[in-house]
């Protein structure tokens, strides 16, 4: 089985969506996120612009491959009516390094668990088709060290192999920084580690 090295994402917010049942509004919102902090600091800015609001509900996922790292919250709502919902549309839209936010303001009905479980996921699910997804590759960045003399030789392979150079400082001693498929790493690496003078290292 061949490893899957790509994931979906997003890059910009979506638009806020707006979800109405029996007077309760929902506000959908999703964003990119790349660690806790970003997580953080989108949730404190939605409190401030939504201060009057009841409940803000949301999920999140980060990583690029399994086994990934989520959270659910319900934010006060009975367990399981808000934040599995939110959740569950980010696992049926498959996309990850993202944070959904429905946030609720009450209208005065009570709209019961099967209620807000559909409006949950429907908040979720708008904010999701508002967003532009993205495909993105699962890349391993590999530091190149090598004398200047062997510049034709590395140049060559990543001409040949239509390898991504992210960084490059080409002096007496020089040094590229490229970017590579997962699925391609390892015959890249052993490419580089099999050519004379030249020393590969994977970048953390």
């Amino acid at each position: 089985m061949e490893t899957k090295d790509t994931y979906k994402t997003i890059d910009t917010p979506s638009e806020e969506v707006l979800f109405k049942d029996r007077n309760s509004k929902f506000f959908g919102y999703a964003f990119p996120v790349m660690n806790e902090d970003d997580i953080k600091q989108h949730l404190e800015a939605l409190k401030k612009s939504h201060h009057s609001a009841r409940h803000w509900c949301y999920a999140w996922q980060l990583g690029k491959s399994e086994p990934f790292r989520f959270r659910a919250n319900d934010d006060g709502e009975p367990s399981n009516s808000a934040g599995m919902p939110i959740y569950g549309q980010i696992q049926s839209f498959d996309v990850t390094n993202i944070l959904i936010v429905v946030v609720r303001y009450f209208g005065g009905t009570k709209l019961g668990v099967g209620g807000l479980i559909n409006a949950y996921r429907t908040g979720a699910q708008l904010a999701l088709e508002a967003s532009e997804i993205l495909e993105k590759t699962i890349n391993v960045d590999y530091l190149l060290v090598f004398d200047y003399k062997n510049m034709n030789k590395v140049m060559r392979v990543i001409k040949e192999r239509n390898l991504n150079i992210i960084t490059q400082k080409l002096e007496m001693d020089c040094r590229i920084t490229i970017s590579v498929r997962q699925k391609d790493a390892q015959q890249i690496f052993e490419l580089f580690e099999n050519l004379y003078e030249i020393s590969i290292a994977e970048v953390e």
